[in-house]
């Protein structure tokens, strides 16, 4: 197929009907008359994919059962991503694998007809296997071999990463379980093998086995991490626990025990929590790894087959975080230790300085100075009411007023006493110092909306570079088609009107042939004339004289002259003649009248039959040898011509070829620097989210301080310094 846009593949109801006549649709030998596998209705039974429908076919010629995949949906740089995987996967010696797990396929360009189109199928091995999920709702209640699968599991996982192999959806439905209780490993599309590296991923994978990190750019050997610890737990839980089956499964639903949804929300997750409480250290140290991993890069994340199953946690029952933040290891500055060397940890805040007092100790002589005071300065007030003063006023002031005076003269010394107090000052420190700190850290809940926001402008950028990448492909494969349609034209339009003037070649000899006849006939009748002088045997009635005038005039020779014309003389009212020579021009000839000038032309018109009658009939063998010999090698020029504008439109065609090469190599090289750019991002993101988390830890632990010293700062009061000026406490 050839098209100008990126093709339109067929439905898979399209499909099944053109498989009810597998000997119409099919080429291959294998497939041709194949009998697919019915539902009830008697029509191809489809196992549907996004990208896919599988049908089920036994070969008529050898009776071998095949998965055929029809694809519904255009997959950029399909036949070479599955010759690279193909090739990849034939390396491997099934001696040094834990088990069987490959598949043997074969992809075959235009394959099947649809309509007036042909398409693409993939014929893979059939293999007699379970899913994953069918097979759990068989044995989960088989702890041994539950752990055994689970321990199998671990070892496939450990063959992909030694050779550098990701599968790209690892989910229930591609991993089937055959009856040796070993795993097969289907549905390569997503699969990245070394030879594919620069290239993007064409799917994300299933949503309940993938990171909320993952995006399309993410394309590499460490693209199965997340969904092989997804796995694992669940296996290893369900080996440790089989009642976790029943209780976290979905009666044919689209998991294991967790979800996305567990992922993208651990806080408001059952699941989730169910697994970090449960009393399996295994399980639950899994459980709180996966929580870590979900919001960590792909590239960063630990691989299963290498990794040490994560011990339990110090306690499983502890709170998970209201936001979605991955558990920080201790001594880690919040970062999980595997992440050490990867993501810059966050700057270390300032540490909370001592508790501030709240009460007042250790008095000292200015408290007891104080404490004495009052009594006197009562005493006063008391005897200064009683005793009274003659004068009403004194200075101004009432009596009462000036009774006053040492109670309010003891009241200013003793606030003097209590600012004095050291505990005053260290409680001013202290709150100073930790409003101080908190004004300094960034408000949580505002850091936390700018980093949603950021985040969401990156996934909605990151939206549009991935929907754009794959236009830009589709762009240039059909600007590519646009040019061969291009070079195509011009070869037919060029080679059509060559082959115009070869096939006019026969016809332009015959008249080649037949000129060259005339014009032999004409060049002996002329030479024939020429030779018949006018003096040698002149006409009748022409004597010396007139013969000396013709020739005076140029006429010697019957070619001199071709007739002649009459000429009436007004002024004389007779008729005379003039000769008509071969060039055109006409004379006069002094003694020719008319009747002489009629008697020299009967005499060139009888010289002339005569000629006529003694022309030759016929080319001789060399003169038509020349012009045949001339007329080939004008078929020869034209034929090398027609195979120069096949050179040329072949030469246009391999221009286009390597244009198409170098912008899809210019286009990965910018997709993928794209790509490592996102990385980057996300790690910067995880950053921030971890950094997030320790601030609001921090601003959360500052807040209740600065309420704390404000609540202990009002132990110092006026009232409780009183008090304590005389109980010492």
């Amino acid at each position: 197929m050839s098209s100008t846009t990126a093709p339109q593949f067929p439905s898979g109801a399209a499909y099944a009907e053109a498989l009810q006549h597998t000997h119409l649709c099919f080429r291959h030998p294998e497939l041709r008359g194949a009998l697919p596998e019915l539902t009830k209705l008697g029509l191809p039974r489809a196992i549907s994919g996004a990208f896919a429908s599988v049908f089920s076919l036994t070969s008529g010629t050898s009776g071998q059962r095949y998965a055929v995949k029809c694809f519904t949906r255009h997959v950029p740089d399909q036949e070479r991503r599955y010759q690279a995987i193909s090739a990849r996967l034939a390396q491997l010696d099934p001696a040094e694998l834990s088990q069987p797990w490959k598949l043997g396929f074969e992809y075959l360009p235009d394959a099947i007809s649809v309509g007036q189109d042909r398409y693409p199928v993939l014929k893979m091995e059939w293999i007699d296997a379970v899913t994953l999920s069918s097979w759990l709702d068989d044995n989960h209640t088989d702890r041994f071999a539950v752990a055994r699968l689970a321990d199998r599991f671990e070892a496939l996982t450990r063959d992909l990463s030694v050779h550098e192999i990701a599968h790209g959806d690892l989910q229930h439905g591609n991993l089937l379980v055959a009856s040796d209780d070993t795993f097969r490993l289907v549905d390569y599309d997503g699969m990245y093998v070394p030879g594919l590296a620069g290239l993007g991923g064409t799917e994300r994978g299933h949503r309940n086995y993938q990171s909320p990190m993952r995006g399309n750019d993410d394309f590499g050997a460490t693209l199965d991490r997340f969904s092989t610890w997804v796995i694992f737990l669940s296996l290893k839980a369900v080996a440790a626990d089989p009642a976790l089956w029943n209780r976290l499964h979905e009666p044919k639903g689209e998991s294991l025990l967790l979800t996305e949804d567990d992922f993208k929300s651990p806080a408001g997750s059952t699941g989730l929590r169910t697994l970090l409480a449960h009393q399996d250290r295994t399980v639950s140290g899994l459980a709180d790894q996966v929580r870590s991993l979900a919001f960590q890069p792909l590239d960063l994340l630990p691989p299963l087959a290498h990794a040490v199953l994560p011990s339990q946690r110090a306690s499983a029952t502890s709170p998970i975080p209201a936001s979605p933040t991955p558990t920080a290891a201790p001594g880690a500055g919040g970062l999980p230790g595997w992440m050490s060397g990867h993501v810059s940890p966050p700057a270390p805040q300032a540490v909370a300085p001592t508790v501030s007092p709240d009460c007042f100790r250790s008095r000292t002589l200015l408290d007891v100075v104080t404490a004495v005071l009052w009594p006197f300065a009562l005493a006063a007030a008391v005897l200064l009411v009683v005793l009274g003063f003659p004068t009403p006023l004194i200075d101004g002031l009432a009596p009462i007023a000036l009774a006053a005076a040492p109670v309010v003269l003891a009241a200013v010394a003793t606030a003097f006493a209590r600012s004095r107090r050291v505990e005053r000052a260290q409680s001013r420190e202290a709150l100073a110092t930790l409003t101080n700190e908190l004004n300094r850290l960034e408000n949580p809940v505002k850091a936390a909306e700018k980093l949603r926001k950021d985040q969401a402008k990156f996934d909605a950028a990151q939206a549009d570079r991935n929907a754009a990448y794959p236009r830009a492909q589709d762009k240039l494969t059909a600007h590519y088609h646009g040019e061969l349609k291009e070079a195509e034209k011009r070869k037919i339009r060029k080679q059509r009107d060559i082959d115009k003037k070869i096939d006019g070649l026969a016809e332009e000899l015959r008249t080649a042939l037949a000129k060259a006849l005339v014009d032999k006939r004409a060049a002996f009748v002329r030479d024939q004339l020429r030779r018949r002088l006018i003096a040698k045997s002149p006409p009748h009635g022409i004597g010396p004289k007139l013969v000396a005038r013709l020739a005076a005039m140029g006429v010697t020779t019957a070619a001199d002259f071709t007739g002649y014309r009459p000429v009436q003389n007004s002024a004389y009212n007779n008729t005379s003649a003039v000769i008509v020579l071969s060039g055109g021009r006409l004379i006069h000839v002094p003694g020719i009248g008319e009747a002489k000038a009629r008697t020299l032309d009967e005499w060139r018109k009888h010289v002339l039959a005569s000629a006529v009658a003694r022309q030759p009939a016929a080319l001789d063998a060399g003169e038509r040898r020349s012009i045949e010999q001339g007329n080939a090698r004008r078929r020869e020029q034209l034929t090398v011509q027609r195979r120069a504008v096949e050179s040329e439109a072949d030469a246009m065609r391999e221009q286009a070829r390597k244009r198409l090469e170098d912008s899809q190599a210019r286009l990965a090289r910018e997709n993928t620097a794209a790509g490592d750019r996102a990385r980057q991002q996300r790690q910067e993101f995880s950053r921030r989210t971890v950094a997030l988390q320790q601030n609001s830890d921090l601003h959360g632990t500052l807040s209740a301080a600065v309420e704390d010293a404000k609540l202990r700062q009002r132990g110092l009061s006026y009232r409780r310094y009183l008090h304590f000026l005389y109980t010492g406490c």
